[in-house]
């Protein structure tokens, strides 16, 4: 099987605590050569910081032609950073945006709430599951509305990441070769 060749600038975008060896957001970095942003605190978080050192990074390269892989905390984090910089990019996919507002969110996180609900500048997918921990399926729909997102629903698919059974996520890759070839409006 050829491996697709994205056009794209991808970069990965994790959240709390950082998307570990197992993680599908690891494994599509070292598979595709997808670009890491790295935060200097994935454990206890300032919302203006990791905004700062993604844009920091969007910033060296074609703006037109970056894609986002957010997870988590980092699906909020793209709002938060599209309603501060305003930049035109290609568009970002958003897994298992967590609701910082939630009452089941952990402790530690700065400036993530209340949850940001602009409209976002570009096209993007937001990926949720009915039974995420982290955020309840209405709540995530509420969320990709008000991005302007396409919501894809998987099911019963936890928080999506290691713990909830995932490895490489080949339905992710998926979606983000729509992104890609500029199929999502």
């Amino acid at each position: 099987m050829t491996l697709y060749t994205f056009k794209s600038t991808v970069l990965i975008l994790p959240g709390l605590g950082n998307s570990g060896e197992g993680h599908w957001q690891t494994l599509w970095e070292k598979e595709y050569n997808f670009i890491r942003v790295q935060q200097r605190d994935w454990d206890t978080p300032v919302q203006s910081e990791w905004i700062e050192t993604i844009d920091r990074k969007i910033s060296e390269l074609n703006t037109t032609e970056v894609l986002l892989v957010g997870h988590s905390l980092a699906c909020c984090t793209v709002a938060f950073w599209a309603a501060r910089f305003h930049r035109k990019i290609k568009g970002a996919l958003l897994v298992a945006p967590s609701d910082t507002d939630a009452d089941t969110y952990p402790l530690g996180i700065s400036g993530f709430m209340p949850m940001p609900l602009n409209k976002l500048p570009f096209p993007s997918i937001a990926v949720a599951s009915t039974d995420d921990y982290y955020v309840t399926y209405d709540r995530a729909k509420h969320f990709a509305s008000a991005w302007g997102s396409e919501l894809v629903s998987i099911g019963p698919a936890g928080h999506i990441n290691v713990a909830a059974g995932f490895g490489n996520f080949e339905q992710g890759i998926e979606l983000l070769k729509r992104l890609d070839e500029g199929k999502v409006k």
